[in-house]
């Protein structure tokens, strides 16, 4: 196990070294500024990726700022969105899933060892193009009048993490092929949502992520599967043992069936949905 730097003495991002350490203390970072800055700066090939590499965790995961207040799910209160408030807050919310999207990709790749150096890579660009949607929502939400904190949020992005960070296969198994999937099933009626309203800009923006996430929701397949096939393991079965085993919510329609054919899931899975 490798000696672990302390977060406090983080400074300015380094531009080379082991790129997986480096994953490691962007989460630790607390602004999502700072975090969109590191991601940005990273350059893929003046990295080293060691899969061998590990460290013990540190306390205090992920790195957060002071704001917003994380509560649970059900005291969220619900606005009409035709409101300035209700307006907001629904951009609010989709910028608070990616800060905490842009973290569930930083973990995946510090967390687990042992496994291809294409699977990190993948990984640092999925956690790229969150840090792009993050800063896109945020400007968004700026020229609503409102910052990113304004609102309370949620942690169960985070909490599914937590659960399953002693097993890569169950990581991918409910992070991005169970909860970021029902991202793909959500977004059309929310781009409806704001089209209602005429926020063709909030519309748009909602089109390039869906486009981005049907591209991170086949990175999580294409991990699974690969998994499944390296432990002998069959892949339909072991994804419902492992919803049941951690608890992961029951999916609900209506499914956006062709993104998620679009991001890798099989005939077979769309069918056992609906």
């Amino acid at each position: 196990m490798n000696h672990l730097p302390l977060a406090t003495s983080l400074g300015k991002p380094e531009q080379s070294g082991s790129a997986r350490l480096h994953a490691l203390h962007i989460l630790q970072m607390s602004a999502c500024a700072d975090k969109v800055e590191a991601l940005q700066a990273m350059v893929f090939d003046q990295w080293q990726f060691d899969p061998n590499e590990t460290w013990p965790e540190p306390a205090h995961l992920p790195g957060r700022p002071a704001r917003p207040q994380l509560v649970h799910p059900s005291k969220l209160k619900t606005r009409a969105v035709g409101t300035p408030e209700g307006h907001a807050g629904l951009i609010h919310a989709l910028t608070h899933i990616e800060a905490n999207a842009i973290n569930l990709a930083l973990d995946i790749v510090w967390r687990f060892a042992d496994l291809p150096v294409d699977f990190y890579r993948d990984w640092l660009r999925v956690a790229q193009e969150e840090a792009l949607h993050f800063s896109l929502l945020q400007a968004h939400l700026n020229r609503l009048g409102f910052s990113y904190g304004d609102f309370p949020g949620h942690d169960g992005l985070w909490d599914m993490a937590q659960r399953t960070r002693e097993d890569v296969l169950a990581r991918l198994a409910l992070v991005p092929r169970t909860l970021e999937a029902r991202g793909l099933d959500a977004t059309p009626a929310l781009r409806n949502r704001l089209i209602s309203i005429g926020d063709l800009a909030g519309a748009r923006l909602l089109d390039i992520i869906l486009r981005d996430e049907i591209g991170h929701v086949a990175v999580g397949n294409h991990w699974f599967n690969y998994l499944c096939k390296q432990r002998q393991l069959n892949s339909g079965t072991s994804s419902a043992e492992l919803a049941q085993r951690f608890a992961a919510p029951i999916l609900k329609g209506p499914f956006n069936l062709a993104a998620r054919r679009a991001a890798g899931f099989s005939e077979e899975e769309l069918a056992a949905l609906v």
